[in-house]
């Protein structure tokens, strides 16, 4: 079974424009004679390869400690996308029929209109993630995500596909629980030829 990391780094990666910068701060240190190692950070929870909660965008949703864990974990596709705006008419045409989890690679360039969000969260998908910093594009954000998040379709922003072969994996991709939060950082990796599960519809 092979484990692929599709985690950004979340001292390194691109920032959305107008997100804080990320600190990682050293508290204490061996070398300098403390006893431990011990560091603190601060970070916009939608720095790196993070999940989107229904709170977001939706006021009074649910937060993201209150996330269903299995959407997170289970079989997925992962497919090609070109760059610019993906439509509706585009989803219903290429994404796979019986896809419950699609992760889209399409290099930091595609976007989702609402149409295509729409199109997604009435096919019954469970969770939709992009290697774009988002699902949306700078002013146009409230729509897609809007049209996902109030049909309790996960959201996953920031991952790394560049490595990533288009076809099926069984997706790891649990959110930190962060009481009251609207999002929250995920480690999120893939398994490549897994056995367990396979052929299921979770």
């Amino acid at each position: 079974m092979q484990i692929i990391d599709i985690s950004k780094d979340i001292t390194a990666c691109e920032l959305y424009p107008g997100d804080p910068e990320v600190r990682l701060e050293v508290v204490s240190n061996i070398s300098a004679g403390d006893s431990c190692n011990l560091s603190s950070i601060y970070t916009g929870l939608h720095n790196g390869t993070h999940a989107d909660a229904p709170l977001h965008f939706i006021e009074g949703a649910d937060s993201i400690d209150k996330a269903d864990l299995s959407v997170y974990i289970g079989e997925c596709h992962v497919i090609d996308v070109p760059a610019g705006p993906v439509t509706g008419e585009y989803v219903n045409r290429y994404f796979p029929s019986d896809a419950k989890r699609v992760l889209m690679k399409c290099n930091g360039k595609a976007w989702l209109m609402e149409s295509a969000a729409e199109e997604i969260a009435f096919s019954g998908v469970k969770l939709i993630g992009t290697d774009a910093l988002s699902v949306g594009t700078q002013g146009a954000q409230v729509g897609p995500h809007v049209a996902l998040l109030r049909e309790k379709v996960a959201i996953l922003e920031n991952l790394e596909l560049k490595n990533v072969k288009p076809g099926k994996y069984f997706l790891l991709a649990q959110p930190v629980k962060i009481g009251g939060a609207e999002a929250a950082p995920v480690r999120a990796v893939l398994l490549a030829d897994f056995v367990f599960w396979s052929g299921s519809k979770a």
